[in-house]
C-alpha cells in the first residue's frame, strides 16, 4: 500500500486572478525562499515547504477555491468518494483530471472544504 494513502498530502492556497498569482508566488519565494515548478501559467508546486503545496491562479474558478485546500492522497479515487459520501460529506466538485492526476471536492460536516486526489 502506498503511504500516502489517507494522508494528507498537499496543501493548494488559490490566488483570485492572474496579478494576484504572480505576486502571491514571489510572496512565499521571497519571504520563506521557496522554489517553485511552474505547470502552465496559472499553477505551481513546491516540496520546499515542508509538505507539498501549490498556488492555484486558474482562470477555471470551478477548479480553484481562495481558501487553503487540504488534499489528501487516495490509491482508489472513487472508493475514497463513496467513503467520504456515506460519512455524511457533501460533495462539492466531482471527480475531476488535472495535470498528473484525478481529484474530487467535499465538505465535512462542519463546512471545512478538503479534496481528495489520486494519481490514475
Amino acid at each position: 500500500m502506498d503511504p500516502r494513502h489517507n494522508r494528507i498530502d498537499y496543501l493548494e492556497l488559490g490566488a483570485r486572478n492572474a496579478g494576484d498569482y504572480a505576486k502571491t508566488k514571489a510572496f512565499f519565494e521571497t519571504a520563506f525562499g521557496w522554489s517553485y515548478t511552474d505547470y502552465g501559467p496559472d499553477y505551481c508546486d513546491t516540496k520546499s515547504s515542508g509538505i507539498g503545496s501549490g498556488i492555484n491562479g486558474g482562470g477555471d474558478s470551478d477548479h480553484r477555491t481562495l481558501h487553503p485546500l487540504v488534499v489528501m492522497y487516495a490509491e482508489d479515487l472513487e472508493a475514497a468518494l463513496a467513503k467520504v459520501t456515506d460519512a455524511g460529506g457533501i460533495v462539492t466538485r466531482a471527480i475531476f483530471s488535472f495535470p498528473g492526476g484525478r481529484r474530487f471536492h467535499f465538505t465535512d460536516p462542519s463546512g471545512n472544504e478538503l479534496a481528495v486526489w489520486s494519481e490514475g
